[in-house]
């Protein structure tokens, strides 16, 4: 009998990371011009000061352009060195084709394998879990993983739930072979019966049926012009996720640890997803991390990012001297799904 012949077992680890910042920066007290609220209210609430929103001509394509060409120049490594993207995303406003297919070949890494996944926020450690995958069996050389998102334009900036916690950002790996582990297992999962927690208001369908039903009576076509337009804004059960992600999350990471085999004395920095400081905090104390871990706590400046928050705090740590190169990070995600995904990585 013939024997299917694959490469041998290898191990994977990240080589690079970018990040690509909005120039563009609305304190909250620009947000308070939107919603009745206060810049003390909204840090206090969760901790956030400052986001970035990206100018209307620049997309997630754009964004993640940015982002993975500094990853592939921090790998020492090209476009055409490339064999798979994956990118994480919730807001690319096209059903097909894939963000991830028109940024490879921006990138000039056709003929690479390029597909999107959408696990909200905990998008970007579900891409590292496949890009680990993919390498450690040998089906590709090098991944590029990018997870961003422009929640900017599914944010209802009138909506005083949601208004000033998301924005735009998107950050990027590349993972490549390795002669040590440097990607320990993933620890994720998902909670659909907690799909309402967070979602997008209507469908395209439901706006579709809206627009054809108001178009086909004058009258209600006329009522219709004066109102807000039925657009799938982003919804949120602020205290139903909060609950979810303070109480579930922790056990999440602390198994992350135990299949990496590490303990959080280990850890030289902690980058989980970047919701809510409150939440963060709690997580810490759950984990029981010692001070010498640093905490990344880039929502202060970015609000949340969605699937560029992971990568978005893990480069700044790494780039304000937080992260030290070959150091240890418990990444974890969590979001919309509900869904969550964890991991032990080495750093570049």
């Amino acid at each position: 009998m013939t024997t299917i012949q694959s490469p041998a077992t290898r191990h994977a680890r990240i080589l690079g990371v970018g990040a690509h910042r909005p120039p563009r920066v609305i304190d909250n007290e620009e947000v308070c011009t939107w919603i009745d609220s206060s810049d003390e209210w909204i840090q206090q609430r969760t901790g956030i000061r400052t986001r970035r929103w990206a100018a209307e001509d620049v997309g997630v394509v754009e964004m993640s352009e940015d982002a993975a060409a500094k990853a592939l120049a921090a790998a020492g490594l090209t476009g055409s060195d490339v064999d798979a993207v994956v990118l994480a995303t919730v807001s690319y406003p096209y059903q097909t084709p894939a963000a991830a297919a028109v940024l490879a070949d921006r990138l000039g890494a056709t003929p690479a394998a390029a597909f999107d996944i959408s696990a909200g926020c905990a998008g970007f450690c579900h891409g590292i879990a496949l890009a680990g995958d993919l390498v450690r069996g040998g089906t590709a050389g090098n991944v590029l993983v990018v997870g961003v998102d422009k929640l900017s334009d599914f944010t209802d900036k009138h909506d005083r739930s949601t208004a000033f916690l998301f924005a735009d950002g998107a950050g990027a790996a590349v993972v490549g072979a390795s002669d040590e582990v440097g990607i320990g297992p993933t620890v994720w999962g998902s909670d659909g019966a907690q799909a309402d927690a967070i979602r997008s208001k209507f469908s395209w369908l439901e706006l579709r049926s809206a627009h054809a039903a108001a178009m086909a009576d004058p009258i209600a076509a006329e009522a219709a012009a004066q109102e807000p337009v039925k657009w799938p804004y982003l919804e949120q059960q602020g205290q139903s996720v909060f609950r979810w992600a303070v109480w579930q999350m922790a056990p999440v990471a602390q198994r992350a640890l135990d299949a990496a085999g590490v303990r959080a004395e280990d850890i030289d920095v902690f980058v989980p997803h970047q919701a809510n400081a409150r939440i963060i905090d709690a997580m810490v104390k759950q984990l029981k991390l010692p001070e010498s871990v640093h905490v990344a706590r880039d929502i202060v400046d970015m609000g949340n990012t969605s699937a560029a928050s992971v990568p978005l705090a893990m480069e700044r740590a790494m780039a304000d001297g937080h992260a030290p190169s070959g150091g240890l990070a418990l990444l974890i995600g969590y979001g919309a799904g509900l869904s969550y995904a964890a991991q032990v990585v080495r750093l570049p």
